[in-house]
Parts: structure tokens; sequence; C-alpha cells
């Protein structure tokens, strides 16, 4: 079931093989040999969600006259992007997905899997469809999915439990990393210093917990990464960081609050952390203290932080030029934003129903006339959401969403952006500090306390104005 690399097989280009024509017939051949007979692809088209693989679906049509009334299966594609192959990493994401089945986890019925790039251009895997829903704000506020939420968090910690109960050698291979050293190494490797990460650290690293034995950690449990139907939980998807460690990171990741959309509930918005626990407790037979979950949230949360910049960094150093991954780069303010809540450092004031800062932003100079630029970019975003956005559907009509909400960041930036600058510059001179990047480095060196009042009160009033621009409506969200 595993297509594996051929010596000397030429290679597809990378440019070809992202032509939904070109990866039609890749899928046909391939699918011919695995299913046992002619395969026609129909119905091809690449899903929105997924900023770090390619998830595509698909019907494939087997066996009938000319392949048109044979057999219909409906299958999905995850692979890596074309020319950007991480072969391990899917060869590990499939045999997870198999074992899991094996032991009892709700997953899609894992049909093929292969690292050749030769075979459908890049490392890939294919899986049964499964229906049910994945996005959030449907599974969280549509009255048809009241039932499944709620029991839905106490469901999600017992599939958690079963998850955690998977013998370690049947996923040969998992990685196993010190979570700090890791953070520290990831914010590191990025080149931008975040003073709110390097405070994380500090108090990450005086509450860590007592270790437990280690278990398969899924690593990207939560709200979006699984498929619901009105009766509860259908699959659980994506487990490209499937990894060893502590189980209990599972239950803190899918307590982050970005995780949530919006619900004031802590386990993935569908219920409290007690339902979750309870529902682990059945099934493993031990139930975490609760303040080991935070930490793991707060070590979470911190996580996604740098995981955002890390995929902002290859949209900017070239590696994968992409919209989606450059907007995703102003959402670092709302991680920070979430770290310091956790930490009990609430926002203060926030911005008015407007989403202006309280303070009026400098006067424009009337240099360039009108429209002025902020005029402009809002004219863009206009343009997006009501003329492309209303002729488009799928991946187009997405991207387009991104781009207005990142022309949005961009008006409220050019307004209020200089007046910003302005009080950052005064609250980092207070702190004998020239910019971010000095704060954050006196901070992991001790010159000055992590848990400094001053410091504390500098870092999260940058936090606080920096998401006023990138998603003001964020600092109304429950914490």
């Amino acid at each position: 079931m595993t297509a594996h690399p051929v010596d000397g097989a030429p290679q597809p280009d990378p440019a070809a093989a992202a032509d939904p024509e070109v990866l039609a017939g890749l899928l046909a051949a391939r699918l011919g040999d695995v299913l046992g007979g002619g395969v026609r692809i129909a119905d091809l088209r690449r899903l929105t969600g997924g900023a770090s693989r390619e998830t595509w679906s698909f019907t494939a049509h087997v066996d009938g006259p000319d392949h048109l009334d044979g057999t219909a299966r409906r299958l999905v594609l995850r692979r890596d992007p074309p020319g950007m192959d991480r072969p391990e990493g899917m060869a590990l994401e499939a045999a997870a997905i198999a074992a899991a089945g094996a032991g009892g986890v709700a997953v899609p019925r894992l049909v093929d899997a292969g690292t050749d790039p030769a075979v459908v251009g890049a490392p890939y895997l294919v899986t049964e469809h499964v229906d049910g829903e994945t996005i959030a704000r449907r599974l969280l506020r549509e009255d048809r999915y009241a039932g499944a939420r709620a029991g839905l968090a106490g469901e999600l910690g017992a599939t958690l439990a079963r998850i955690h109960a998977l013998p370690l050698d049947h996923v040969p291979g998992l990685p196993r990393v010190d979570p700090l050293e890791h953070l520290r190494e990831a914010c590191d490797a990025l080149g931008e210093p975040l003073p709110t990460i390097e405070i994380a650290l500090h108090w990450l690293a005086e509450r860590r917990s007592a270790p437990v034995p280690d278990t398969v950690v899924h690593g990207d449990f939560r709200t979006g990464n699984l498929i619901i139907a009105e009766d509860g939980l259908r699959a659980v998807l994506d487990w490209e960081v499937v990894h060893r460690g502590d189980p209990r990171e599972d239950l803190g990741w899918l307590c982050v609050k970005c995780w949530r959309f919006g619900s004031p509930l802590p386990a993935g918005g569908f219920g409290s952390l007690d339902q979750l626990l309870d529902g682990y407790a059945r099934v493993a037979g031990w139930r975490p203290d609760p303040a080991d979950v935070l930490w793991w949230q707060v070590y979470g949360t911190a996580r996604w932080a740098v995981g955002c910049r890390g995929m902002a960094e290859r949209h900017l150093s070239g590696q994968s030029r992409s919209v989606e991954l450059a907007a995703i780069g102003r959402r670092v303010c709302e991680q920070e934003h979430d770290v310091l809540l956790a930490l009990g450092l609430p926002a203060g004031a926030a911005p008015g129903p407007s989403g202006e800062a309280a303070e009026k932003a400098l006067p424009w100079s009337d240099l360039h006339g009108r429209p002025t630029s902020p005029e402009l970019v809002a004219a863009v975003a206009e343009f997006l959401r009501t003329e492309v956005m209303a002729a488009t559907a799928g991946r187009v009509n997405f991207l387009s969403r991104v781009a207005a909400n990142a022309l949005d960041g961009v008006e409220r930036e050019l307004r209020l952006g200089p007046a910003q600058a302005e009080r950052q510059r005064r609250r980092l001179a207070a702190l004998a500090r020239d910019d971010q990047a000095g704060l954050a480095a006196a901070i992991r060196s001790g010159a000055l306390a992590a848990d400094d009042p001053a410091v504390l009160g500098a870092v999260r009033a940058a936090v606080t104005d920096r998401l006023a621009v990138a998603n003001p409506r964020y600092l109304q969200q429950p914490g």
C-alpha cells in the first residue's frame, strides 16, 4: 500500500504537479494500482484548510465502462506542497493514522501513502472521506450540533486517553524533544525575539510539574482538526506533528484560547475543563491535575505564537510565497495576548466599538491628497470582499477573504501606527532599552526580571497596541 522511491525515476516538476489536471492524472494512475482497476478522478478540489500541507478532496470512479459507471469512492489526499517534501514526516503521519485506527481511535481509513514525489508530486497519503463538519464557527454556534456539543468535551477527553494508550512501538520513529529547549530554539531561529515569549519561558521554567511516562502525543488535537457530526466525533485529523512525550500536552493544547474560536468554554469551546478531564479519566484510569493542564496551555499558546511567526517566515524567505502565510504572521500578537491573559495580565481598557485605540491617530499629511493611503487600502479590501469574493469559490474565495482582512490591518496601522510607535519608544526608554529585541534579551538574561511590574506593564501595553491593529475584535473575546 505504500509507494516507495524508485532510484532514477523521473521527478515531476513542482509547478506541473500543482496543476489539478496533472494531479488528477497522477492520482488515477496510482489508485488504479492500489484499487485494482481503471480509475477516473472527478470533482478534484483543494480544500481551504492547512497552511503547511495541501488537502484535496475527490471522487475515484473505479472499473466502470470508460470508468463512468463503476464504484465511486470519496477520498481525501494530503500531500506536502510540491518542491517542499518532508518524506519522513509524511511516513510517520501515515503510520500514526494506521496505529490509531487499529487502536480504536476514530480516524479516516488509510487507503494509500508514499514518500516518492514521482507518484503524486510530493510525499502523500490518501484516506477515505468522512462525513461531518470541521469548521469551528458552525460546530460552536449552529443548533443542529447542540446535541453533540453537550457531551463533546468528555468524548474528546476519552479519545485523547485512547490515543495515549497506543503502544509506542506501534508508531516507530516517534521524535521526542524537551519542550522548553525546543521552544527556545524555535524562537531563536526566527531572529525576531519576543519579550512575551521570554516572560512565558521564565514562568514555564519555574512551574514545571513532575514528569509522567511518555505516550503517543497527537500534537495538534484541537477544534478544526476534528470531524464532528450531529451525533458526536467522527474522526481525528492532521497527525503531522505526532510525537512521544507528556500526554498532558494534548489536553493543554485543546484548551489554548485560540482554538475556542470566541467561546468562553475552555475545552475546545465545547465544554469545561472538568468535563474534559472526567472523560479522560474514565478511559485512562487517572485524572491529570488542572494545574498541569494549565502549564501545557501556556506552553501551547507560546508555541503557537512562535509557530505563526515561523509560517510567516516561509513567505518572507521566499520558500513559499503565500498571502495566507504572510497574514498568519500578524496573528502572533493574538497568541501573545492569550499568553498574558493566562498569566493573569488582562489588556485593561479595550478599544471602542470602532476598533480604534483610545488615543486619536496623528493627523494625516495632505501631501499626496485624497484618497489617502488608508482610504486606498480600504478601497482594495472592499473590492476583494464585494467583487472578487462574490465571483469566486473555494480556495480563491478563502484567500480573497484573507487578503481583505490583511488590508484591514494595514489600514489600521497607517492610521494608528505613528502614535503607537511613539508610545512604544517611551515605554522602552523607561526600561533603558532601544527595541523589542533588546527588551527580550534583557528578560532572558535576567537583567530585567520577568515578573517586574514595569516590564510586564510595558509588554502588556505593546501587545494590546499590536492587537488593536491586527485584530481589534480579538480583544473582546472571553479569556
